[in-house]
């Protein structure tokens, strides 16, 4: 309740409601205490509540005649010191708390706080749809929308109801003040004016929505327009009841600093709304839009950007497909919360697509990555593991850098944290990467994670691994097993609910395998025989796999593709087919020479093997491997959609 002495000697604090004694850290505790918690603000520009602020009646209006329009008492006070001193006091603590709002929401409810009932005893809100941001120039938005409404409800004075003639304020959704007319100057003026100043009538009723709602209310309500730097927000209306005193001159500076703090703290909120959404706009655009769908595996990801509004973190993940049908499983974290690191990770994350594209183990990956990020400046670290996922061995290759180690849930449940040698982060320079291998049953999950995921301010990395394995053993046993993307969000619980202090970023894999019977693998001497000896393999070959209607079309690109290889190859060449959800057909040899495809002339003898293969097949491309090249082609399955 708002403390109000019994006498009118003390009615200008009431007024104000800031009784700020010097031990007092809240000057408006007993307003803040007197209203209720039932205020929605609404981010739309749409009003979407009212918050009611219940107050004892003003005392007796019968010594209002003591008092000045503006409610400081007369006769009883040696000056107008006292008087200055609340009003000073008032607006200090006003404007610190309109200043601690972070958004829209927040500041606009601090100024209801800060001026109802103080000040007036309803307050509205219209602010430009949509808002202008920081310099931002062009035409001032054509509408304006009701953002936010505050009334206090309070008994009137006296025994009996109160009187059916006392006006209620209402306030339009939206109003769209007509170019030139006398709302848009008057808010283009920036500064606040009161209800019964003349010619404003036409002003306050276009914002009140109201034929004449100037006449009723006078001195009771001002305007004040809320002016950013150098852009027109909107504006706040502030209306007294009728047991109160009129505004005065004295009571617009005040509407006026209310307004101008406003409309700084909205500025300051946009700004820093659009900070973090370039932040997170750029954090997610480094990462991949979408996700590989490789035979043999399925994936899931998840990326959560810090609680701390635009903290720009450096974690990201990636899933890149390999020749054979395998598949790299990356994940990664650069020390800091900055847009450098953000840039940082960027580039580390190209490098390592580079460095994937060239068939190497997950070490030496590793090892190259650390050197270009030795390139990149010694100052910037990171951890990152790297997995080769084989879904014909059903075999895994695993090798960090310093990273936390996956976990795998087994098909049975179970779940088993595995030991990689963890090596030193990125750009420390001193290599010593291994890579493990491990089996990959058909059915298991691989999960990928970064360190926000399990540690926080309340819970170190062990603890938050075992949580983790926990929650996992707990999704699986239950009736039906966790589809990946529900098990991706099951692991996201680990830490709870609250303020997240990092970045997480998750990447689930779930081994499916490809079946042995699919494949067909050989070796080749490289002699002029051995396209005729592709041939026959394929065409047997696709006979098993009752794929007659692809077997001239695909003779015809072995042929081809194998003749080549023949040509520029000096070891053994390799001939794989497998029939998944498409026909692959692999090639590779020793040549580094990767083929071109040209348009051969009529006078030409060759040149016409690769154009062949862009016509027949779906698709085709070759793929550069640490021992060669592998030329690749696929094609469609019969009654496959396309």
């Amino acid at each position: 309740m708002l403390r109000r002495p019994p006498t009118s000697s003390r009615r200008y604090r009431s007024s104000y409601a800031a009784d700020a004694a010097p031990d007092d850290p809240d000057p408006l505790a007993p307003a803040r205490a007197a209203r209720s918690d039932g205020r929605t603000v609404g981010r739309t520009g749409i009003r979407t509540g009212m918050t009611k602020s219940h107050r004892p009646p003003h005392p007796d209006p019968s010594p209002l005649s003591a008092e000045t329009p503006s409610g400081t008492p007369r006769g009883d006070r040696p000056g107008v010191a006292e008087p200055q001193t609340d009003r000073l006091r008032y607006l200090d603590a006003a404007t610190r708390r309109i200043a601690r709002g972070m958004n829209l929401d927040e500041t606009l409810y601090e100024l209801c706080r800060a001026a109802v009932p103080a000040f007036a005893d309803t307050a509205f809100v219209h602010l430009y749809a949509p808002l202008p941001v920081g310099d931002e120039t062009g035409s001032t938005p054509a509408v304006l929308r009701l953002h936010t409404m505050d009334q206090a409800s309070r008994p009137h004075p006296g025994s009996g109801p109160p009187p059916t003639d006392t006006p209620t304020v209402q306030a339009p959704e939206s109003v769209r003040p007509a170019a030139g007319g006398l709302l848009a100057k008057l808010l283009q003026d920036g500064r606040p004016v009161l209800g019964n100043t003349p010619g404003i009538a036409p002003a306050t009723a276009e914002l009140l929505g109201s034929p004449h709602p100037a006449v009723p209310l006078g001195g009771r309500l001002i305007v004040a327009p809320l002016h950013g730097r150098s852009q027109v927000l909107g504006s706040v209306v502030l209306v007294r009841a009728p047991d109160r005193p009129d505004f005065t001159g004295d009571d617009l500076l005040v509407a006026s600093q209310l307004a101008t703090h406003t409309a700084l703290g909205l500025e300051k909120a946009m700004l820093y709304e659009r900070e973090a959404s370039i932040a997170d706009t750029l954090q997610r655009t480094m990462l991949p839009p979408s996700l590989p769908a490789p035979p043999g595996v399925r994936l899931a990801s998840r990326y959560l950007p810090s609680s701390r509004t635009a903290q720009v973190g450096g974690d990201w993940y990636d899933a890149i497909p390999l020749p054979g049908n395998r598949v790299a499983l990356v994940i990664g974290d650069v020390m800091g919360h900055s847009m450098t690191s953000a840039a940082i990770m960027g580039q580390l994350r190209t490098s390592v697509q580079t460095l994937a594209g060239l068939d190497l183990p997950p070490d030496e990956v590793l090892h190259h990555l650390d050197e270009q990020a030795g390139r990149l400046g010694s100052e910037h670290t990171a951890t990152c593991l790297y997995a080769m996922y084989d879904p014909v061995l059903h075999r895994l290759l695993v090798s960090s850098a310093g990273h936390l180690p996956p976990v795998l849930l087994h098909p049975d449940g179970g779940t088993e944290v595995l030991h990689v040698p963890p090596g030193a982060p990125i750009g420390v320079g001193s290599g010593g990467f291994e890579t493990v291998e491990t089996n990959a049953p058909t059915g298991a999950t691989l999960l990928l994670y970064t360190d926000g995921l399990v540690e926080s301010r309340d819970s170190d990395v062990l603890t938050g691994v075992d949580r983790l394995c926990a929650r996992l053993r707990a999704a699986a046993s239950a009736a039906a097993p966790l589809a990946l993307e529900e098990l991706c969000d099951e692991a996201l619980g680990t830490l709870g609910k609250g303020d997240r202090d990092d970045d997480i970023a998750l990447l689930a894999a779930r081994f499916e395998g490809i079946l042995p019977e699919t494949v067909a693998y050989w070796y080749m001497a490289p002699r002029p025989q051995t396209a005729g000896q592709a041939r026959r393999l394929t065409r047997r070959t696709l006979r098993q796999w009752g794929l007659e209607s692809l077997l001239e079309t695909t003779e015809l690109m072995v042929s081809e593709v194998v003749a080549n290889a023949v040509r520029f190859a000096s070891r053994p060449i390799t001939l794989r087919l497998l029939s998944t959800d498409v026909l692959r057909c692999e090639v590779g040899d020793d040549s580094p020479v990767v083929p071109r495809m040209r348009h051969a002339r009529l006078s030409d003898e060759g040149g016409r093997g690769l154009f062949l293969v862009d016509q027949l097949s779906w698709r085709w491309g070759v793929t550069r491997v640490s021992t060669g090249k592998v030329v690749w082609f696929e094609q469609r399955l019969p009654g496959a959609a396309g």
